[in-house]
């Protein structure tokens, strides 16, 4: 029987002490220069003392084009790399494992942070109000062909720093309505070369990006954040949802990745990315990472039944330092509260 707290020993990917993951969220409390500070060693370390099997970092900006996060951290040069390497140890100094979450926004910025006008599969900007500086999303400019590389090498480059100051794997932000999704989802992507349109163009950009970091990583240390339905103001999935997953899922495994995070960016599993993990589990033969809003029971049955291989906790986590403590001695969960987004806990 496969439980919260059964190890993962699984060739596709690396260890973990239990199928327990905290998974990567937006904080914003780096230091000067887009440094890792002792603060955040000491946030993670908290996390990883009580138990957690892989803690995902947050986003961590992979160059300034991709910035638009207040006080993000960012992995964009050997130094900023190298200020993670505390964190890095403290979390294997306590038996666990940490993965850097690589981040691009996309269109989700502002000329503020990007210096020039962000950069997205469309020139027609976001919706809203940027909450990191109260202002409107900027107008992208949509990306060139050519520019392409450049922007696959960002990740590639990015995953080799990461890598090198001991991370144990890296996980590719392809979700949530950032720069990858912005060119996977057909309700931002307006393009008519041959990055837009029909599913397989859509797909394009991601497939290839792939490429290039498993060129420089591991498979068994690469993973792959995915939201194709989530809650944006209401449910939201990819239009072609189906069609989507059915072509991306195996051109996806052809390149050689094996791990799969669904995500469901604060709404209700069974309503989103339980949904997918159902279709996915079919068409993918490697690990799958999802939960966010399960119980504990929830989350039992679903790694019993087969559906899930970890199950990620993510603001439980920001309330519980010592969540997986908890969970083994079937203690009461803090909840979560807005206010403790200003803390780090």
């Amino acid at each position: 029987m496969t439980t919260l707290l059964t190890p993962l020993n699984n060739p596709v990917f690396i260890p973990l002490r239990n199928r327990i993951v905290m998974s990567a969220m937006s904080r914003g409390f780096a230091g000067e220069g887009n440094m890792a500070t002792t603060e955040m060693r000491d946030y993670y370390k908290r996390r990883a003392d009580a138990g957690a099997g892989l803690i995902l970092t947050e986003g961590t900006i992979i160059h300034k084009s991709g910035s638009g996060w207040n006080d993000a951290p960012f992995i964009a040069t050997d130094t900023q790399a190298d200020s993670w390497r505390p964190v890095v140890d403290a979390v294997h100094d306590a038996g666990g494992a940490v993965a850097c979450q690589l981040w691009h926004m996309g269109r989700i910025s502002h000329s503020d942070y990007t210096g020039d006008a962000p950069v997205s599969s469309t020139n027609r900007a976001a919706g809203g109000v940027n909450r990191q500086n109260n202002k409107h999303y900027g107008e992208p400019r949509a990306l060139r062909i050519d520019e392409m590389p450049t922007v696959y090498g960002y990740f590639a480059d990015a995953a080799r720093r990461a890598l090198a100051v001991g991370f144990d794997a890296v996980e590719l932000h392809l979700a949530s309505g950032y720069l990858p999704d912005q060119f996977l989802d057909a309700n931002v992507n307006d393009r008519t070369d041959a990055y837009g349109g029909p599913v397989e163009n859509r797909c394009r950009f991601v497939l290839e990006l792939v490429e290039q970091v498993l060129k420089v990583a591991p498979a068994e240390r690469v993973m792959a954040r995915i939201s194709p339905s989530r809650f944006m103001g209401g449910l939201y999935e990819w239009p072609e949802v189906d069609a989507m997953l059915d072509y991306l899922l195996p051109a996806l495994e052809g390149l050689g990745l094996k791990t799969l995070d669904i995500s469901c960016a604060n709404s209700d599993y069974f309503q989103t990315s339980g949904k997918i993990i159902r279709k996915v589990r079919s068409l993918w033969s490697g690990v799958i990472l999802g939960g966010a809003s399960l119980t504990v029971d929830q989350a039992e049955a679903e790694l019993e039944a087969g559906l899930v291989d970890l199950v990620t906790w993510g603001r439980a986590f920001i309330a519980n330092p010592d969540l997986v403590t908890k969970i083994e001695r079937g203690a009461e969960w803090v909840p979560f509260e807005d206010s403790m987004r200003g803390t780090l806990i």
